[in-house]
């Protein structure tokens, strides 16, 4: 096979790319090593930025979105049971919408199977060739026959343990890194949310989140050991320790039921650069990962498809190579924008074992200055509802 672009992995970056390039009427091929459905299985972010949005209306693809998504035009950020909103409209003029990462990815398969573009599940055993080079090719196993796509470029849209990075010579790439010392165990339930708005909430025994999917469908957090097992917990004592976490108001809300979904995800920042190496291109959980404290790593996948598809057009269309030698200075200027937020709402709001009397003092005042300072809530604002491309 010969196609223009070979996209690897079906996650939001890899789809968003494939949408936008097909408008621009680029080319591309998906493979993904997963099923469909394992995909869908996913349960990932649900807040958009307005950015994403957009995008994703762009595209045509915002129907369901638009009739099932929740705008929200706030938040809480809870500390020491004292409970204060950061208002996104009145600081930004713009707010974030609730909607679940599985349906922005349902909704981008959908419209790609509609267009007729091509998906290949379960691609076993994918190889990336001759990429520094200006003919790549890539090569997977399926129904027993090996295959091989020449192409001018490969996309690695594969997450963070995918093959597109590990595929680079370790010389090309400088990594940063944080892991946190602690987890999300996280749990979905059929069953109202506690407020209409999400509460980040800060608390001596660890991090809080309220979050949801719709009107009938929640998902809580609580922070929790890095190698805790979600086994471990009952949903009884899954719900009596996030209470303990919340202010009164919040506890008293909450609505318990049984767990549809029980799992633990552990926490770290991550930035690999450059994102560039010869013909391919690294974007999305391949590139960098954020805690999701910030809410952030669905809506960096969508700002990297972006300019990514940006450089691309410019090159097939108008055979420039200005924009594809850019791409990795522009995206990661917002990268680290994002992974500068995710990293101070993850420090302000989570109980880390090993702060100083000195630094939980810091934490106290940061969250004083944010009750007393409307610049310094706006600033928050800006950041959550999202950076312009």
């Amino acid at each position: 096979m010969r196609r223009q672009v070979v996209i690897i992995g079906s996650g939001p970056a890899g789809l968003m790319l494939g949408a936008l390039l097909g408008r621009a009427g680029i080319d591309n091929v998906i493979l993904e090593r997963k099923s469909r459905d394992y995909v869908l299985g996913r349960i990932r972010a649900g807040v958009l930025e307005d950015g994403t949005v957009g995008l994703l209306r762009s595209l045509g693809i915002a129907g369901r979105l638009d009739a099932e998504g929740l705008p929200h035009h706030g938040f809480a950020l809870g500390f020491a049971h004292r409970r204060l909103r950061i208002d996104l409209t009145e600081g930004t003029g713009r707010h974030v919408t609730v909607y679940g990462q599985t349906e922005v990815t349902r909704d981008l398969m959908d419209a790609r199977l509609a267009a007729g573009m091509e998906t290949v599940y379960e691609a076993e055993d994918v190889a990336l060739h001759d990429f520094d080079g200006p003919s790549p090719r890539v090569t997977y196993a399926k129904d027993g026959r090996t295959h091989e796509i020449v192409c001018d470029v490969i996309a690695g849209c594969d997450g963070f343990h995918g093959v597109a990075r590990e595929s680079l010579p370790a010389s090309a790439l400088t990594t940063f890194e944080r892991v946190y010392p602690f987890g999300w165990l996280g749990v979905l339930a059929n069953v109202p949310p506690c407020s209409h708005e999400l509460i980040y909430a800060a608390h001596e025994r660890g991090f809080a989140l309220c979050s949801m999917r719709s009107p009938t469908r929640s998902r809580y957090y609580v922070q929790c050991a890095a190698d805790e097992k979600a086994e471990a917990w009952s949903d009884q004592r899954f719900w009596d320790e996030l209470r303990r976490r919340l202010d009164p108001e919040a506890a008293a809300a909450v609505v318990t039921g049984p767990s549809i979904e029980k799992s633990v995800a552990p926490l770290r920042s991550f930035v690999a650069e450059p994102l560039r190496f010869g013909r391919l291109f690294l974007a999305g959980d391949a590139a960098h990962i954020v805690p999701p404290t910030g809410a952030k790593g669905l809506n960096l996948a969508a700002g990297d498809a972006f300019y990514l598809a940006e450089a691309l057009e410019e090159f097939f269309v108008e055979r420039s190579e200005a924009g594809i030698d850019d791409y990795s200075r522009r995206a990661l200027a917002r990268i680290w924008k994002a992974e500068r937020f995710s990293w101070w709402m993850t420090s302000l709001l989570h109980r880390f074992d090993h702060l100083t009397p000195f630094e939980r003092r810091m934490q106290d005042a940061e969250f004083a200055l944010l009750e007393s300072s409307a610049l310094a809530r706006a600033a928050l604002a800006e950041n959550y509802v999202g950076l312009p491309y």
